[in-house]
């Protein structure tokens, strides 16, 4: 059963805008993504109606209490984690760098940490300064420039016994590229080194699940999937007991991955999360919310895959656009929705901004991915431009960026 466009796009209020007299096309969900109108809701609900913090004996704090619970229930299924190795905080990378701080604590001077010139910064940044602060070792998996792949040979060669984490991305964020996340995983425990993936990207197009994953710390921002502004990370039970947190005194007590919520968290934006996460689930079919997201992103995989078909199909023979990463067809397995570009003799920024008139939302820059941006050799001319498809884009809006496009030459 494929997805009812219609009744998803019905879901999203901002889908009916207008700019110019002509229906804007949100492609720029690589950046963040449109809010369904149940999360607002819930966020609404949650300020109007359950305002208090936690603990207390009245209603108002006690139904707080209990949208709480469900939140981190909610999120392990989404994470496919426990709701103990849950936590919230303001973005993914404030806990980035709060994870990267706690574990560091544990490692030894010398110790050695991989990242990977596919990863969004705040997968790497916070590596470089860590080091910094304890003597670390911070090398770099390279990426494979012919096709935007990562070069696990590299990764592998990198590999020592003073490895402690292999830092890498799920998705590339800038050129959609899927890492083989399993065998990254396989090959860091095999010298004893943790797998520390970030599931931004990954997170709104393919189904997380931290245990089937292999993976020991998953990263995601509801934001990118029809969500508010909240990062999320979901731990392994054991470590998230045993770093070192840093707390206020009467939170010494506080169970596992809870241990790393700082002060009052945003309960609006948790109850939107929540709200966020049986959106999806919404759009699939089985006896459990965790089922229910399994039935739904077969569905959102079979609907972007063929976007991104189509869309390749109409731009593959665009002499004046260079596309980057993978680009054969038969390799779409690969990558997700999500297509960096250039055009002959233009500025990635112009060339937003030419869309931006045409009622095309689209992003210019480096994301953030700034290893690849300087891998690929674009850093220095202004990045490249970058489009991504969601589940309620429709193809009608792929062929009208694909016209667009074709002006530009």
């Amino acid at each position: 059963m494929s997805l009812d466009l219609d009744a998803v796009r019905s879901q999203f209020p901002a889908l009916a805008r207008t700019v110019g007299g002509q229906p804007f096309m949100y492609l720029d969900g690589p950046g963040g993504s449109q809010v369904a109108q149940v999360v607002a809701d819930a966020m609404t609900h949650s300020l109007l109606h359950a305002n208090a913090n936690t603990g207390g004996p009245f209603a108002t704090s006690v139904e707080s209490d209990a949208a709480i619970v469900e939140s981190r229930r909610a999120a392990a299924d989404f994470m496919g984690s426990k709701p103990d190795e849950i936590a919230f905080g303001p973005n993914t990378t404030t806990l980035q760098y709060l994870l990267a701080h706690a574990a560091a604590r544990t490692f030894e001077a010398g110790d050695e940490i991989i990242t990977t010139e596919l990863d969004h910064d705040s997968n790497v940044s916070q590596w470089l300064q860590v080091a910094d602060d304890h003597g670390l070792i911070v090398r770099q998996a390279r990426l494979h420039r012919t096709d935007g792949t990562l070069d696990l040979h590299h990764l592998e060669s990198l590999l020592s016994p003073r490895t402690k984490v292999v830092a890498f991305t799920l998705a590339s964020n800038h050129l959609g590229t899927v890492t083989p996340f399993r065998e990254i995983a396989r090959h860091a425990h095999s010298v004893g080194a943790l797998a520390w993936a970030d599931g931004v990207h990954y997170a709104p197009h393919r189904r997380l699940d931290r245990e089937q994953m292999g993976l020991d710390v998953l990263f995601t921002s509801p934001y990118k999937w029809f969500g508010p502004h909240l990062g999320m990370v979901a731990i392994r039970h054991d470590l998230a007991a045993s770093w070192p947190a840093n707390r206020v005194r009467p939170a010494d007590e506080t169970p596992a991955g809870h241990r790393f919520e700082t002060g009052t968290q945003s309960h609006e934006a948790m109850a939107g999360m929540t709200a966020a996460v049986d959106y999806l689930a919404s759009l699939g079919a089985g006896a459990t919310r965790a089922e229910r997201l399994d039935s739904a992103y077969v569905r959102i995989r079979e609907h972007e895959d063929a976007l991104a078909l189509q869309f390749w199909a109409g731009v593959e023979g665009m002499e004046h656009l260079t596309v980057y990463g993978l680009t054969d067809p038969e390799r779409f397995a690969d990558r997700v929705a999500t297509f960096s570009f250039t055009v002959d003799g233009a500025h990635p920024a112009e060339v937003a901004q030419r869309l931006a008139q045409r009622g095309i939302a689209a992003w210019d820059g480096n994301f953030y991915a700034l290893s690849a941006s300087i891998a690929l050799g674009l850093e220095e001319s202004g990045g490249a431009i970058r489009v991504g498809f969601l589940h309620y884009t429709t193809p009608a809006e792929v062929d009208r960026l694909v016209a667009a496009l074709g002006e530009l030459g």
